[in-house]
Formats: structure tokens, sequence, C-alpha cells
């Protein structure tokens, strides 16, 4: 056994009764009402006058050295403890020369037992003897049945200790694990917030930079002289990309919930405007919300380069389905640079790069055989 050991105080959870089921902690607290109930009556019913002053002042005094010493004990204050101890013992002694008899017997194992469960075993260790010493003297049993009953008292009281800080280490580990839990689920929340964040910023920089191609356009127009019906349909186109982004945040919203139209039928849904063909290969299935976000949110980016880049391009979509991800191609035909190629601030492919590595994936945007091409790798 290390000094450690000898010198270490059980754990304040051990000392309380954390931990304890209901019927053990009604268990103890009968005991004592019944041990207190007894030496009351010891101290009554035998006693007169004076004697029967003193036996009863002794009860609650040894009473009242009991409740400090839990109270001290619980607090790890070592001299207070021994001397709170102390009384209890030199009470036991004061007991046993009144003929109390079993205020003597309970104060002289009490103690020693207390001492033993509650104190550092190398402070223990000296009330024990003293504790059992006294015992020894005071009891007229036989030689065998004292040692008998001081080795049992001993490994009572060293039980004690045991059960008590088995005890409060599982109430310790059941506190971390609480605070554990509670700490993956505010993490988790935050988590959630993160997501919601990102995914409203992704829909509505989408939303916004559609329509800023669209009000550039009316602005070229504008400063062209165009016809008004050119400028009206620019606004027009305005106006119906800023009811899209509106939509789109409330689909962006359902699908945190997981409600959300297959990957598929959105992509047949985005190109509708567009010179655009989808094509869909492997065995489809339901993806991850994430990944199924991640591919909306490039689809849509990459058609809104095309837009601005090479405008009347065709474009070809391309979903496949594999056995660990879902791998988006969007590739255009190329052309020549359109008036609005210098708008937006050309943070949208890195904002799909980075949402597409928080998954595990990846992104490359980069010249093809003829025009653009934008893959997505995403586990699903």
């Amino acid at each position: 056994m290390s000094w450690d050991r000898w010198t270490r105080w059980p754990s304040r959870e051990a000392l309380t009764w954390a931990g304890m089921s209901v019927a053990r902690l009604w268990f103890v607290r009968v005991l004592r009402v019944s041990i207190l109930g007894s030496l009351l009556w010891e101290a009554f019913h035998k006693e007169r006058g004076w004697p029967l002053v003193a036996g009863v002042a002794l009860v609650v005094a040894v009473t009242f050295f009991g409740w400090a010493f839990f109270r001290i004990s619980y607090a790890h204050r070592l001299w207070p403890s021994l001397a709170l101890m102390v009384l209890l013992l030199a009470s036991a002694l004061a007991a046993e020369l009144g003929e109390w008899r079993l205020l003597a017997l309970v104060l002289w194992c009490g103690s020693a037992i207390s001492a033993l469960e509650r104190l550092p075993l190398v402070a223990s260790a000296p009330c024990v003897l003293v504790g059992m010493t006294g015992f020894v003297a005071y009891n007229d049993d036989s030689w065998l049945t004292t040692a008998l009953t001081v080795v049992g008292l001993v490994l009572a009281g060293y039980t004690l200790r045991l059960d008590a800080e088995a005890r409060g280490s599982a109430h310790r580990l059941l506190t971390q694990e609480r605070a554990a839990r509670a700490a993956e689920a505010e993490s988790a929340a935050l988590a959630e917030r993160a997501r919601i964040a990102r995914e409203i910023h992704d829909v509505l920089a989408h939303s916004l930079s559609a329509q800023l191609v669209h009000l550039e356009a009316a602005r070229l127009l504008i400063e062209r002289d165009a016809t008004k019906q050119q400028i009206l349909d620019r606004v027009v186109a305005a106006r119906s990309m800023a009811r899209e982004g509106l939509a789109e945040t409330r689909q962006a919203l359902s699908a945190l919930r997981g409600e959300m139209t297959p990957v598929e039928d959105f992509l047949r849904e985005l190109v509708t405007t567009d010179h655009a063909s989808v094509t869909v290969t492997g065995e489809q299935r339901p993806l991850p919300a994430e990944a199924s976000q991640a591919v909306r949110r490039v689809a849509q980016e990459a058609l809104t380069n095309v837009r601005k880049h090479a405008p009347g391009a065709k474009v070809q979509v391309c979903l496949e389905y594999g056995e660990a991800e879902v791998r988006l191609v969007v590739r255009d035909s190329g052309g020549p640079a359109g008036e609005l190629a210098a708008s937006g601030a050309g943070y949208g492919l890195l904002g799909m790069r980075e949402r597409a590595e928080l998954l595990g994936g990846s992104l490359q945007a980069g010249p093809g055989e003829e025009g653009f091409v934008v893959t997505l790798r995403v586990p699903g």
C-alpha cells in the first residue's frame, strides 16, 4: 500500500449520501434514530436526580460531537476532526466510569468505525487503537469472542470506507458523464447552428449573385440607351431571382428539418431556364442532408457562373451515384465572355470547396476540353 493511500482523505462524495439508494438511506436514518433512542432510554429508565441529568447531558453532548465530526471531516480539516474524535473517546470513557454500559459500547465501537471510515488511514489508526482498547477493557466476554469482535469491527469499518469510496467514484463518474453529455449536446447545437448559418449564407449568396447579374445587365442597357422592354426584362428577371431566392431559403430551412425534394428533381427544375441537360447514373438513393445540400449549391453556383462568363453556352449536368460517394459534374461548352464576367466577388466556388472539404469530399474547377468543368465529390 503506497504512502498516498495512507494519507489520502476519502473523497467528499464518499463522505456524503450521494449515490446511496433510497432504501439504504432510510436504513441508516432509522439505525441512527434507534441508537439515539436506546441511549436516551438507558439514561432515563435507571437514573434519577443528578445522574439522570448527567446521562442526558452526555447523550446530547456526544450527539453534537458526532454531528460536528461528520461536518468537519467532510471539509477535510484534520486537526479539528481529531479533536472531536478525542472528545468522543473521552465521552466513551466517561460513560464507562458512569456505568452507562450501552453508551460506552456504542462510543468505543462507533468512534473507531467512524474514524476508519472518514479519516486518512494514518490518522484513523490511533483512534481505532484507542477505541478497540477501550472496548476490550470494557468487554467481559471471553478472549476469543472479544478478539473476533474487534477484528469484525475493524473489517466492518474498512469495508464501509471502501464502499463509500466506490460509491463516491461512481457518483463522480456519473457526474462527469452527465457533464460530457451536456457538453456533447451543446457542441451538437453549435454545429447545427453553424450548419444552418452556412446553408442560409450559401442560399443568399447564390440568390444575390444571380440578382446582381441581371441588375448589372440592366445598368449596362440603360447606359447604352436600350429599349424599355430590354431593361424591363432584366429587372423582371432580377425580381424573379429574388423570389427564387426566398423560395430557396424556405426550401433550405425545410431541408434542415429533413424535408426536401430528391436531388434529381431539383437539378431538372434548376436547368429548365438554361440550355442544359441532366444525366443521372448509378443506383439512386436518398443522400444525407449535408451531401444533398452541397450538390444543390454547387450546381446552382456553377450555372450562375456559366450565365456570367459564357452566356448561351450549352451545359451538361451529370450526377453519378457511386458505392460510397456521389459525384456531380457540371460542364459547359464554352464561348465568348459575357459583359457580366467582371461582376460578383468570385468567392462562390471557394465557399463550395470549403463546404465539400467539411464533408470529407472535394471540389475541382477549371478549364476542360471545350469550356469550364466543375467536379464535386462528397460521401453519400
